[in-house]
């Protein structure tokens, strides 16, 4: 027990850092980029909006192929793409960047799937007034989708939370990192005991400010 004290101790705070490090990057990015792709595949498979088959399947394929590999797997092929990156992949940084890859497909199809969720009435309504797409998406889309859209951030963060502790399992920092070195690999059970307990505090705490945030927007 006391060696597992002095472990926590002398590394969980940084451990702890490298994960919110690794997961806030990895959201921003997420949720950025993967709204811009959700913009692009509602637009252009809405018949009230510019409908493009091709854009939509080119769009729809390269995200559902990032989805489809399970993350150690796509962390696997994404190392040599990271070291041509930032030269070691083996640091916060570089699961950050793995991080962020796997988050914007990830978030693409969330948002897409709250963007769907917008009555046709009042998308019709509005472009009956001669609002252009821009005032439409951020006046009627987005404030309708916007519960949502919290909710899927949050299960966006909660899986990142998730992925970052694979991430240590190639060293790359954060807590997983921690359960491996010293949980696993050194036999400290409570080392890994702890960590899961403290995974479990983190998401009850992310899904409960999530779910009072989204309440509050509720139309």
């Amino acid at each position: 027990m006391s060696d597992t004290i002095e472990i926590l101790q002398d590394n969980l705070g940084q451990a702890l850092w490298d994960t919110f490090y690794m997961v806030g990057i990895a959201t921003v990015v997420g949720v950025v980029l993967g709204t811009a792709l959700a913009l692009l595949l509602y637009l252009t498979q809405h018949r009230l909006f510019t409908p493009n088959r091709v854009v939509n399947e080119v769009i729809g394929f390269v995200v559902n192929a990032i989805r489809s590999m399970p993350f150690l797997i796509l962390l696997v092929v994404l190392i040599p793409l990271i070291q041509l990156l930032i030269g070691d992949p083996y640091t916060p940084t570089g699961g950050a960047i793995a991080l962020s890859i796997a988050a914007v497909p990830f978030f693409a199809r969330i948002a897409e799937s709250s963007f769907c969720e917008v009555d046709d009435g009042l998308l019709e309504a509005a472009i009956s007034t001669g609002a252009p797409t821009r005032q439409i998406i951020f006046g009627a889309i987005f404030p309708q989708a916007l519960p949502s859209f919290i909710r899927g951030i949050v299960l966006t963060i909660i899986s990142l939370l998730g992925y970052s502790a694979m991430v240590g399992t190639i060293g790359a920092g954060g807590i997983g990192d921690l359960a491996i070195q010293y949980g696993y690999n050194r036999y400290e059970t409570g080392v890994l005991v702890a960590i899961v307990l403290l995974l479990i505090v983190l998401v009850q705490l992310i899904q409960w400010i999530g779910d009072r945030i989204a309440l509050k927007v509720t139309h």
